[in-house]
């Protein structure tokens, strides 16, 4: 496959050069590229290092997928990721008399370190294209919908091979949309403990109100440890930490998992983003914002158990307001539909190269516009009736999952496959802690959102409400379930029949749900996810020829590699904003209220710290939501800071890269050692860090 992708690009290439619309560029730092086809000879060409396999070697295999991203560094299974990464598990292990978000948590001995429910890290062990393998039986006669359900099946039985073969976990990864599809095989670690976290007032320092933006004084760093047989897993690949730490204008690398990019995306598809996806998506956002706002508003207690649901839920908001004021951003579409145009107007040149790919972009518009009809029906009922509970996500789990077992494996829901039902299982039974309070509120905004939403005469809202209050239903829905219990939900997930005469009351509610979001899932799939497999895969390979070794898929929540350089910027009033934040800007910046409050113990060491260690930087790779927690190494491949976000500006990347002003923002290597040095004092947490 790879052969028939080089010889389709030197074609094309031709006959794009001879229109002139092959560009010579001089490129800024934009590619979320793959490990397997990381441009080594452009970042010689423009920086003069040659990165060796040794280092990409060693960095793929010491980075991590956990929640998001994260890092092996040391040889001990010592992981290095985000306190927002990791602060399901802190929320999960903190209680009323040991509040972890709060006060911090550090585990002096091994014997310490507290279990994370249900969190695992995976390790890319090997990368191998299967593309011909995906689509085989598939003929040119063969409709997009008829094609689909072959791959699936061809998918499922290249994973099942896999897994069988080597005892990893194996997936299939769709890039270019579907022109490519590659094998990932991971080791996971299933036993993730807590070592070190710090209170969430210093690791979030500034909240909501400094998120996605930048200058920025965050310690958001956690450390976790990887357990294999009771015992810290041996993890000869891992990061060694800096001992010079950041400089300004050096060169960067970032290995972590981008969730999800549009860069490919046709202007048909980025409409139906801005009109109808995303406006749905903040609009739910708000609402659920608002409600957990007030439950912890005049109760401690309440406010600590919904901290983390909360801030989750404001940080995705905030991006989704990034997302959708690009969207709306006259340039930036106008920049998109001049691409497009440029790349039709080329195909349409060439009548074989028309014949092949000309159709795409009206198949694709036909399909979206389809979609339209559907799709909040569709989004509201199945992609996002859990968010926010953990019931509903364990129910619709022990649901579904018996069900799903007794399909033949290709038939199943990609997430009930017999690859992914280890992982799937371990979620569904970690014994987390789970408040009915907080489950009444959420569960019932989301009852009165589908009743505002869908209208109250809609069959599933009739068949959710009874004639109740969306309050009311939720708080039976809450109160008559078991399933906080481990053993009742292992008890129905292993029994179709007693799952399907359930009258516990989050079974009852989800199974209300399931029949129309299965057949809402199906109709999306054969409308939407069906054509972008085969339409958009024809677009992806135009751009391919037009880009050529410039060319990356679109971010898929696997291991990339960006680099660039630490550099500063000028914002929008023309100042400059220097590279580096300090402690000095940080106490600066106390007022002694939230969300700019340090604890008492920061408060004390000041006196003891060098106030001019960098504490959070900036630089230009190219990064998206994922790559939280991802290690930041020099080119040495030494860890120099990890990154925690990006600013405002960095949020239309999503669509198109620029590094005018976006930036990736990151903790950095020497600011991380001072406060543990002289705030925290964790010795022996520094010790095995080799500092």
């Amino acid at each position: 496959m790879k052969h028939n992708r080089i010889v389709r690009f030197i074609v094309l290439s031709l006959l794009f050069l001879a229109f002139g619309l092959l560009p010579v560029t001089t490129r800024a730092d934009e590619g979320i590229w793959l490990f397997n086809q990381f441009p080594k000879k452009l970042v010689r060409d423009k920086y003069g290092v040659q990165l060796t396999e040794q280092f990409l070697n060693n960095l793929r295999l010491a980075s991590l997928r956990v929640l998001a991203s994260g890092s092996f560094v040391s040889a001990n299974g010592l992981i290095f990721t985000n306190h927002h990464v990791a602060s399901d598990c802190i929320q999960q292990l903190s209680s009323a008399e040991h509040d972890y978000m709060a006060n911090g948590f550090y585990a002096a001995r091994w014997e310490d370190e507290q279990k994370c429910p249900g969190l695992e890290a995976d390790v890319l062990l090997s990368i191998d294209d299967v593309t011909s393998k995906v689509n085989a039986g598939i003929s040119p006669e063969m409709s997009s919908t008829e094609a689909n359900p072959v791959r699936k099946v061809n998918m499922a039985s290249i994973e099942k091979e896999c897994a069988e073969a080597t005892g990893n976990r194996c997936e299939v990864v769709t890039l270019y949309s579907g022109g490519e599809y590659h094998l990932y095989r991971y080791k996971t670690y299933s036993d993730i403990r807590l070592v070190f976290a710090p209170e969430v007032a210093v690791a979030a320092f500034g909240g909501d109100q400094d998120n996605f933006t930048y200058p920025r004084y965050c310690l958001d760093i956690t450390f976790l440890r990887a357990y294999e047989n009771n015992r810290p897993a041996d993890t000869p690949n891992f990061l060694r930490w800096s001992k010079e730490g950041v400089k300004d204008g050096e060169l960067t690398f970032v290995s972590g998992n981008p969730a999800s990019t549009g860069r490919l995306d046709t202007v048909a598809q980025l409409d139906f983003f801005r009109d109808v996806a995303y406006p749905l998506v903040h609009k739910r956002l708000a609402s659920l914002i608002q409600v957990l706002e007030n439950f912890g508003c005049n109760d401690s207690e309440k406010r600590r158990i919904a901290a983390d649901n909360l801030m989750s839920q404001q940080n995705s908001y905030k991006a989704y307001t990034g997302f959708l004021a690009a969207l709306r951003d006259p340039k930036l579409m106008q920049q998109k539909m001049r691409l497009e145009q440029q790349l039709r107007e080329a195909v349409a040149r060439d009548p074989k190269m028309e014949k092949e790919f000309g159709s795409a972009w009206g198949a694709i518009a036909a399909a979206y516009s389809k979609a339209r009809e559907f799709y909040k029906q569709y989004w509201l009922l199945e992609t996002a009736a859990t968010r926010g509970s953990e019931l509903m996500g364990i129910g619709r789990g022990v649901l579904r999952l018996p069900e799903e077992r007794l399909k033949p494996d290709g038939e199943r829901l990609r997430e009930y496959r017999d690859t992914a039902l280890p992982s799937l299982e371990r979620t569904i039974y970690a014994n987390v802690p789970i408040d009915d309070s907080m489950e009444i509120t959420v569960i019932g905004n989301y009852l009165a959102f589908l009743k505002q939403e869908l209208g109250a005469t809609h069959p599933v809202v009739r068949s959710l409400l009874g004639g109740m209050s969306p309050q009311q239903a939720a708080r039976r829905y809450v109160l008559t379930t078991k399933l906080k219990d481990v053993g009742e939900r292992k008890r129905l997930a292993n029994n179709a029949e007693a799952v399907r005469i359930s009258q516990d009351g989050i079974i009852r509610l989800v199974r209300i749900l399931d029949g129309p979001a299965r057949r809402l899932r199906k109709e999306y799939e054969d409308t939407v996810e069906a054509t972008l497999r085969t339409e958009a895969a024809k677009i992806a390979q135009a751009q391919f020829a037009l880009r050529g070794e410039d060319s990356y898929p679109d971010a898929t929540f696997t291991l990339r590699l960006s680099f660039g350089p630490v550099r500063g910027y000028r914002n929008a009033a023309g100042q400059p904003i220097p590279y580096a934040t300090t402690f000095r800007g940080l106490y600066q910046r106390v007022t002694g209220h939230e969300p700019f409050r340090l604890p008492k113990r920061w408060l004390r060491a000041k006196p003891d710290l060098n106030l001019d260690t960098p504490l959070n930087f900036v630089t230009t790779a190219d990064t998206h939501g994922g790559n939280s927690g991802s290690p930041t190494v020099n080119t040495r491949g030494e860890v120099i800071g990890i990154l925690f976000d990006g600013n405002l500006e960095s949020l239309p990347n999503r669509f198109i890269y620029s590094e005018e002003q976006a930036r990736s923002i990151h903790v950095a290597s020497q600011g991380i050692i001072e406060a543990l040095r002289k705030v925290y004092k964790v010795d022996r947490l520094i010790a095995e860090l080799g500092m």
